[in-house]
């Protein structure tokens, strides 16, 4: 009995010491630039509602090319796949609904789950990371979302998958 409780004693402690190792060792940092193309021939965000007061209430789903820089012609590594509305009466606030979807690279064929609040009027703004699939299944974590030009962003992601 005293030899069980000793074993159950050591192996709590060596989880316990191994825990933030294991953590650390299974976090990700992700970097790629999302390109919202509203206009031309190939839009890649249409709006589908439009809101009875100015913008409140303007919806606009995406299919966003996810690009390792900010040439649209740099290499892809996903979409991005949601909607975003204008939530706010007074502001150009958005609440953005996402999933991440990546399609080259070590994580091709995982996707995150992306929700928040952009104040497009700020710099940086932080959504979270409240779920993936595959690597990134039951992911937490958050993005940096920070304006480039009205059609590109740049997300950075950091997530504990």
């Amino acid at each position: 009995m005293a030899c069980c409780k000793l074993f159950s004693i050591m192996l709590l402690a060596a989880v316990l010491a191994a825990g933030p190792a294991v953590a650390a060792a299974t976090s990700a940092h992700l970097h790629f630039y999302m390109h919202d193309v509203t206009g031309g021939p190939s839009p890649t965000a249409v709006r589908v509602v439009s809101g009875p007061r100015g913008y409140f209430g303007n919806t606009v789903v995406i299919d966003d090319k996810l690009t390792e820089g900010t040439s649209r012609s740099s290499a892809t590594v996903g979409r991005a796949q949601g909607y975003y509305m204008v939530a706010s009466v007074a502001n150009l606030e958005l609440l953005v609904s996402m999933n991440v979807v990546l399609t080259s690279g070590p994580y091709a064929g995982s996707s995150l789950t992306v929700v928040g609040r952009d104040d497009v009027g700020t710099p940086v703004r932080e959504l979270s990371v409240v779920g993936g699939t595959g690597q990134f299944r039951m992911a937490r974590g958050y993005v940096l979302w920070k304006t480039v030009t009205p059609e590109i962003l740049d997300l950075e992601i950091f997530v504990n998958p």
